[in-house]
């Protein structure tokens, strides 16, 4: 008996179901099936090996579901679109990091409000990949690693398990270091960066216990940190006050003027930051707490509809905040040199005047040295309630990061931990190098780190990409629900930039770092990296409709044969089949 299999459902009109008689024609005439299941990795359904339906256990998240009311001959229900709202909101998360934090400040205090309309472009691109992530989770009841699990060969599946979970350490340790540097800076010094980096050990666990308390309050808990943020950096906006008509310019003219290298590069770092490829599979475990029949076509629709709306409005809100901050660095900052700063960190007496060296530099910052200057140009509170948002940025996206480590064990090895197991064995890996930086570096090391994580969560982004579009693409898969040829287009271009941004990003991080064994190690590695993004690309292409590249494989078979046979059986059930 192989692992097993779960299938989705969804109900076709009208329903072509066929006879034992007819399936064991079938298998006649159709060579390339054994026992009764597809043997191409796409195929989306299996006949049962037994009549016995055994429901799958809900997973930590899903302890409960909500439940959609009743809107009978209405379009739109602020009710209904009230009972969807929390998964979105918990996704967006990930665009407010203190990575992505980072980015915003770099991108103001290096090019000013230029920039904008590429974290504009990145928000709007982000929440095109979000849809198909919630499309996939609502319509087949599987979330992304799931649906990888049950359709990539053995190797592969695994590589891609280690890439992601890569990814998720590397977004990890981000949120670590921002939660360490918030607890240094609200203590005036007092809490050194290693006890910080232990504290969130700790308060993790805590927090991810309020999930017992009801699914609702957990998605409240969410939404209170993000509204903490929201207050932060609205406050900091407010008091520097920008340029209104700059950062409207900025947001919608997508001109960079006099902008040279170091303009480029924070550019495809915003793009970099924003797009997470963890996020992706994240999105498509969230959508799953909702009690949608997917049997009934219309509600798989509604649900679609209203995730969408409410995946819209939770990401402008992060879109607002990441505004904030650069703005605020923009304003305040922009073609700012280190002996000005200097000058003005020893006027008020801040302690940390010696991190600004006294030469003409153009002022660089980061999530540290960013409270710092904002202290000494515009007082104390302005430290304080950055620090307050750095830390709720920070506490945020731990849990949801930690969440969608769970999620990605689960479906890709189809192995459940409890949560005080996942957290331990992921908050460890992301620590461990963390704390040693902490103890026997100082904070310019550590918030250098970021540089590689984000050059690391790069890297890892075809592994998500790749995947949501080629199984959202796929009638066996989707249904009536999948990808339309203009998305296939656009999605397959849209994919194709980022990841070509992001390639970019990495080349010019590894040239800089002038080491021939480094450079001969990225060789190598790239080499294998290549290889196995080709892999998944092919067969996206393949799943996109390029029949040419099929190369006699049985991978398209889902795609030009029988595709309209069975009917897809529902993904919230476990059925045993053998392989």
């Amino acid at each position: 008996m192989g692992r097993s299999k779960f299938i989705p459902q969804f109900p076709r009109e009208p329903c072509n179901l066929m006879t034992a008689e007819q399936h064991r024609d079938f298998l006649e005439e159709d060579p390339q099936q054994e026992n009764g299941v597809h043997t191409n990795h796409y195929s989306s359904i299996s006949p049962p090996s037994s009549p016995v339906v055994q429901e799958e256990p809900f997973s930590t998240y899903f302890e409960e579901k909500v439940h959609i009311p009743e809107s009978p001959n209405q379009v739109f229900s602020f009710r209904k679109l009230w009972a969807f709202t929390g998964p979105g909101f918990l996704m967006s998360i990930a665009y407010l990091d203190p990575g992505n934090i980072e980015s915003d400040l770099q991108s103001g205090a290096k090019a000013g409000f230029k920039l904008l309309w590429i974290l504009l472009v990145s928000t709007i691109i982000g929440l095109l990949l979000q849809r198909l992530a919630a499309r996939l989770g609502v319509v087949t009841g599987m979330h992304l690693a799931e649906v990888c699990n049950r359709q990539y060969p053995t190797i592969p599946r695994i590589i891609l398990w280690l890439m992601v979970e890569l990814a998720i350490i590397g977004s990890d340790m981000q949120e670590v270091i921002g939660c360490a540097i918030a607890f240094n800076l609200l203590s005036v010094g007092r809490i050194p960066l290693w006890a910080g980096v232990l504290i969130t050990i700790t308060d993790t666990f805590v927090f991810l216990f309020l999930d017992k308390y009801g699914l609702r309050k957990l998605e409240a808990f969410f939404g209170f940190l993000i509204t903490v943020m929201a207050v932060s950096f609205g406050y900091e906006y407010v008091l520097v006050k920008p340029d209104q008509g700059e950062v409207l310019k900025g947001m919608f003219v997508p001109y960079c003027a006099g902008c040279g290298p170091v303009q480029l590069e924070q550019a495809v770092g915003i793009v970099g930051a924003v797009i997470m490829p963890h996020n992706i599979y994240l999105h498509s475990a969230l959508v799953k707490s909702r009690e949608v029949d997917r049997k009934d076509k219309k509600e798989v629709k509604e649900a679609n509809k209203y995730f969408f709306i409410e995946s819209s409005i939770a990401l402008f809100v992060s879109f607002l905040i990441n505004v904030f901050v650069v703005a605020v660095f923009a304003q305040a900052f922009y073609n700012k040199t280190n002996i000005d700063v200097n000058a003005m960190c020893n006027a008020t007496g801040s302690p940390h005047t010696d991190l600004f060296p006294l030469n003409n530099g153009t002022l660089e910052v980061d999530i540290y040295k960013g409270g710092v200057v904002l202290g000494c140009f515009f007082g104390p509170a302005a430290l304080y309630i950055w620090a307050i948002g750095i830390l709720a940025a920070g506490q945020s996206s731990t849990m949801t990061g930690t969440y969608s480590g769970q999620f990605v064990m689960e479906g890709f090895l189809n192995l459940k931990w409890s949560r005080f197991a996942r957290v331990l064995l992921t908050r460890s890996i992301a620590i461990t190098p963390t704390l040693l930086v902490a103890i026997f570096q100082d904070v310019e090391h550590l918030t250098g780190m970021n540089d590689f994580l984000n050059v690391l969560q790069s890297m890892q982004l075809p592994f998500a990409l790749i995947p949501i579009l080629t199984f959202t693409s796929l009638t066996s898969i989707m249904g009536d629900f999948s990808n339309g040829m203009i998305w296939k287009i656009s999605g397959g271009i849209v994919i194709l930039v980022v990841c070509a941004i992001n390639m970019y990003f990495v080349v010019v991080y590894v040239t800089a770092l002038n080491s021939v064994l480094l450079y001969v190690f990225a060789a190598l590695l790239s080499v294998g990296y290549l290889c196995f993004v080709a892999y998944l690309s092919w067969h996206c292409l393949v799943a996109l409709g390029v029949s040419s590249l099929d190369c006699g494989s049985r991978v398209p078979l889902s795609l030009r044969r029988h595709t309209d046979i069975f009917l897809l059986s529902d993904m919230d059930f476990d059925t045993p089949v053998d392989r």
